[in-house]
């Protein structure tokens, strides 16, 4: 069984989840990183070269890939939930964890990231989160079993909290 982390940037998937692979003695996975290995090039250029759904038809074959797998703890990409079939995949073999966190905490947190090509146009930084996460936000509550608001706990505590909640399955 794999422990599934899914949440936009900013909300500590990749943090949370190399300390969850340490604690629970498991192998901690990142889909973007999988996905910059597969293309043979950073997301920007990918987005560039093949646009969003060619960066999303990568991800869908890192999600089934990582889905046959087991006892994997799978960083996901914000914008996994965008098909349901990468959900459906990751759900076979899979606890999927939403870590969510406010509009000003993630903003706070990624705001000087550039690995990212702008998912809705010519916003600003704060309006593009804010409109995505509005527009992500019903997924992915619909997509997880568990969800952790980040904003008040550190990562250690978004762990424990993590841990409790697959002990429970």
């Amino acid at each position: 069984m794999n422990i599934v982390l899914i949440g936009y940037r900013g909300t500590g998937k990749s943090e949370v989840g190399k300390l969850l692979a340490k604690r629970l003695g498991m192998e901690y996975v990142g889909m973007d990183a999988r996905i910059i290995e597969k293309a043979g090039m950073s997301v920007p250029e990918i987005v560039e070269n093949h646009g969003w759904p060619g960066f999303r038809d990568i991800e869908t074959e890192v999600a089934r890939e990582y889905a046959e797998r087991d006892n994997l703890i799978i960083d996901c990409g914000g914008g996994v939930i965008e098909r349901p079939e990468n959900i459906e995949a990751l759900r076979e073999n899979g606890r999927i964890f939403w870590l969510k966190a406010s509009v000003p905490t993630i903003v706070s947190r990624i705001q000087g990231d550039t690995e990212r090509p702008s998912l809705t146009g010519q916003k600003s930084f704060t309006d593009e989160v804010s409109e995505v996460l509005e527009r992500r936000t019903p997924i992915y509550k619909a997509s997880a079993h568990h969800e952790i608001d980040t904003d008040p706990l550190t990562p250690e505590e978004v762990v424990e909290e993590v841990i409790a909640r697959w002990a429970d399955v």
